[in-house]
């Protein structure tokens, strides 16, 4: 009648117990947080007495996985930026004059003098003393049009090039300008994110919202306004001669140089010339590309102090390599093939697609790309965290409380058994939360409370299952296989349906509603799990072991 296999036991068995084996470090939140800031330390800086004991108060073969606590909880700052990506249309349209320039000045002969004309931030306008030559200036122009690097622009070009009388218009094609929108808020989000993660900060929140803004909450940072000022911190992007690589990190070098570790090859570092030949500042721009054979690259572009500066380099040390640094890292040290004039240039490698892409995005990250306007900004102190912690615990241990107590006076032993799973699909939604990295916000708590109040339905509808089968005069085993059997396409049903709501909201709602979503979805299989599984197990090692007669629920 009732038989579950051993394998099965086991399974669940091992399952109740992994799951709160994770769940464990919550419970000694501080000296497991005190264990894991003192691993990343010991990392960075080596170990010392204080890091040491910090490492020592959590055994590490113990799990160290913790439910990171969002802004709402911790304290910390919220901030809504608004990219305006209408900035990098002019820098961009600015940029390609020089290259225009020598374009069309191969072409004198055709169509005379050229002269850059006034014209609006997202134009570049040159007018040419020969008009019959129109044509031919703006065939010339074409060719410099390169072809677009996304899915969404497969046989674009990046620029539109027309006539008007003896003018030569240039534009960003629009099939560019939403590649660069997408390049642009991508760069900032890169910015942004690696300018707070120098602070140390703990699962910070950095994403997209919508087609030009920036969603950014930090936990533990002290205001918005200190916020602002460390995403308004420039990261420094030089270029310099190298002069040898080395293995050794700490090997002396002369006091004209500078020793810096590659980002690609572990271990190994490269000693630089310390003067760098251009910098950050002079880089206009830098685009995935592909190189005359096909493969992906990456072209970048300096305005025209810098262009002179990185020709006269060039054309001084073909066939030697050069550093591009960044925030004192080497991403890329190519060799120069041949005198780069004009202030631009290609960089080659085994790059794929994407590769080629995330090497543009570091070269532009020197300076965020366009002016942030901040919509919203909130600061979040720890006390007001720390009360929604408080709220959050008296909220679940009422609602704990008012449940157990409910279950064991409505349905005696079998509830009491439910009670047992329920703390049981608590601990598992807990170690869920920790083993996923999962960030539990105020609105998560109450998809936890909403969880326990939930929880008990599909016992509930059991143990009335097992009622009604108990009047028709069946046995106890049977009435208990029978009610579990009836009751199942209910459960089902019933959690369906939830857990259905629960992927809208994370998918179209977006911080504290995918908290929300988060753990009301997990909580939602762990209740199935424990409800079909766990607490029909313990009623059927209980029936092995007291084979009743009769059974009351």
């Amino acid at each position: 009648m009732l038989n579950i296999p051993l394998w099965k036991r086991v399974v669940i068995w091992g399952l109740c117990a992994l799951g709160l084996l994770f769940a464990m470090p919550n419970t000694f939140y501080s000296r497991v947080e005190g264990h894991n800031d003192a691993v990343k330390a010991i990392e960075a800086t080596g170990p010392t007495p204080e890091l040491t004991a910090m490492q020592d108060a959590w055994p590490s073969w113990l799990p160290t996985s913790l439910v990171n606590l969002g802004l709402d909880l911790r304290g910390g700052a919220h901030l809504l930026a608004e990219v305006q990506v209408e900035d990098v249309y002019e820098s961009r349209i600015d940029g390609m004059w020089t290259e225009v320039r020598d374009a069309l000045r191969s072409e004198r002969a055709t169509i005379g003098t050229i002269r850059r004309q006034p014209s609006p931030p997202d134009e570049l306008r040159i007018r040419i003393s020969q008009p019959d030559g129109i044509a031919q200036a703006v065939q010339a122009t074409r060719a410099l049009a390169r072809p677009i690097v996304t899915l969404t622009g497969v046989g674009s070009s990046d620029i539109d090039v027309r006539s008007e009388g003896d003018e030569v218009i240039v534009t960003l094609s629009e099939a560019e300008k939403l590649a660069t929108d997408s390049r642009t808020i991508q760069q900032a989000l890169e910015i942004i994110r690696r300018r707070v993660d120098e602070v140390g900060t703990r699962e910070p929140t950095i994403q997209r919202q919508g087609q030009d803004r920036i969603l950014i909450q930090v936990p533990g940072i002290g205001s918005a306004a200190e916020l602002k000022a460390l995403i308004g911190t420039t990261a420094q992007l030089t270029f310099h001669p190298v002069v040898g690589r080395t293995s050794n990190g700490d090997q002396r070098v002369d006091a004209r140089q500078v020793i810096y570790p590659s980002i690609d090859e572990e271990g190994v570092f490269y000693i630089l010339e310390k003067t760098p030949v251009v910098t950050g500042e002079d880089l206009v721009d830098a685009q995935p590309d592909f190189d005359q054979n096909g493969r992906p690259a990456v072209s970048f572009r300096f305005n025209p102090t810098g262009g002179r500066k990185f020709g006269d380099f060039t054309a001084e040390n073909v066939g030697s390599p050069f550093a591009i640094v960044l925030d004192e890292e080497v991403i890329s040290a190519p060799t120069i093939q041949s005198h780069i004039a004009g202030g631009s240039g290609i960089i080659t490698g085994r790059f794929s697609v994407d590769e080629s892409t995330e090497l543009a995005v570091l070269l532009r990250a020197g300076a965020l790309p366009a002016e942030l306007t901040f919509l919203e900004e909130r600061t979040i102190g720890p006390e007001l965290g720390q009360d929604s912690i408080d709220a959050g615990k008296i909220a679940c241990i009422v609602a704990f409380a008012a449940v157990l107590i409910f279950m064991a006076l409505s349905y005696g032993w079998f509830g009491i058994i439910a009670n047992i799973a329920l703390i049981i699909n608590v601990g598992l939604i807990f170690g869920m939360l920790s083993l996923i990295g999962a960030t539990l916000t105020l609105p998560g708590i109450a998809g936890i409370v909403l969880t326990i109040g939930m929880a008990v339905d599909a016992n509930v509808l059991v143990f009335e299952r097992i009622r009604e089968e108990l009047r028709t005069a069946k046995g106890p085993a049977r009435a208990i296989e029978l009610g579990y059997e009836k009751a199942l396409s209910a459960i089902i049903d019933a959690n369906i349906t939830t857990i259905l709501t629960a992927l809208i909201l994370f998918m179209m709602g977006s911080g504290p509603v995918r908290g929300f979503a988060v753990t009301l979805g997990l909580g939602i299989m762990t209740s199935v799990f424990t409800a079909i599984f766990v607490t029909r197990l313990i009623i059927v090692i209980w029936m092995e072991r007291r084979r009743p007669k009769t059974i009351e629920v």
